[in-house]
């Protein structure tokens, strides 16, 4: 039996699937401020799976027979979670206490998502896992950049101090279908605005990169993540390793649109990463994990995705 946090939300919908489709009972832990109920719909009357409306900032009640706890519960996208910029570092890291201290007292297995914006504008390049980061501590994104860090600080406290069997996955840029329509990042940003015939934002030049990874394989690497043996000593990148420009990516969401597209640049965000890449060398090593869906792929599902869900809306835009 599993607990997924943030089960409502785009990585946890697609992992609570997966786990049901594994033979678990899943219990999906949400309180709504971003993730979607209807991303559950299909889960809705399986008699495997419960879905719980709660802030995992306070303790959850004690469900017995968990044996995996996953926290997938934080906004994710810049405009979410510097909306609410306290929410969002309480979320990280009381939320995680909570959860952390839930799996010790269950004697279950832990798995956390961070993320790649613990490297901040990176110095390295690619990004190993012993690579510290360069984060402003201060700045816009430091709700979200210094909550996953201090996260990621309280699983290995816990290791240290009570021997929780914890595992931490550092995601890097995911995208396919269930993200938010007004998710603000850059995949869905595109495809958005290529089907409602507007121009497509550039933040900065363009030639900032990025690695994307469809959200099946990062599902993937989360569940080898969970259940390898023994666990690994300190956190694995999952992501994509292949680097493009955000001008590459914009072209090709003009591509599998079938979109004729033209560009719109407005000022680049602060401390917005100029390159990111992963190094998973260790993913490789200690999960037999890489990437396999390509680009082209995973962006003509996740467009027809978003298609469908604007014909829906009645062809709203985000």
């Amino acid at each position: 039996m599993a607990i997924v946090a943030g089960g409502a939300g785009f990585l946890g919908s697609h992992l609570c699937t997966r786990l049901i489709d594994d033979g678990y009972r899943v219990h999906a832990v949400d309180d709504f401020h971003t993730g979607l109920a209807g991303n559950l719909d299909h889960l809705a009357d399986h008699p495997d799976f419960v879905l719980m409306d709660h802030d995992i900032r306070q303790p959850l009640p004690r469900i017995g027979g968990v044996t995996e706890v996953y926290n997938l519960a934080c906004p994710a996208s810049p405009p979410h979670y510097q909306d609410q910029p306290i929410r969002t570092a309480t979320t990280s890291v009381v939320g995680t206490l909570n959860l952390l201290e839930l799996a010790h007292d269950l004697g279950a297995r832990f798995l956390m998502t961070s993320t790649s914006e613990i490297y901040g504008d990176p110095e390295v390049h690619p990004q190993p896992e012993s690579y510290r980061g360069c984060v402003n501590t201060i700045g816009p994104r430091a709700c979200y950049d210094e909550g996953k860090r201090m996260a990621e600080s309280l699983c290995y406290d816990f290791v240290r101090q009570y021997q929780t069997d914890v595992r931490v996955a550092r995601v890097f840029n995911t995208y396919g279908p269930r993200m938010r329509l007004d998710d603000g990042r850059i995949v869905s940003n595109f495809v958005a605005q290529a089907l409602t015939g507007r121009k497509l934002t550039i933040y900065g030049t363009g030639r900032q990169t990025r690695s994307f990874c469809y959200v099946d394989d990062l599902i993937e690497g989360l569940v080898r993540l969970m259940r390898v043996n023994p666990r690994p000593e300190g956190p694995v990148n999952i992501g994509n390793p292949e680097e493009h420009t955000i001008i590459e990516m914009a072209h090709l969401i003009g591509r599998l649109t079938g979109r004729e597209i033209s560009l719109t640049h407005d000022p680049l965000p602060a401390d917005d990463p100029r390159r990111r890449r992963p190094d998973i060398t260790l993913a490789r090593r200690l999960l037999g994990w890489q990437p396999t869906v390509p680009r082209r792929t995973g962006g003509a599902a996740t467009s027809a995705w978003f298609a469908g869900q604007m014909d829906n809306a009645g062809g709203t835009p985000p």
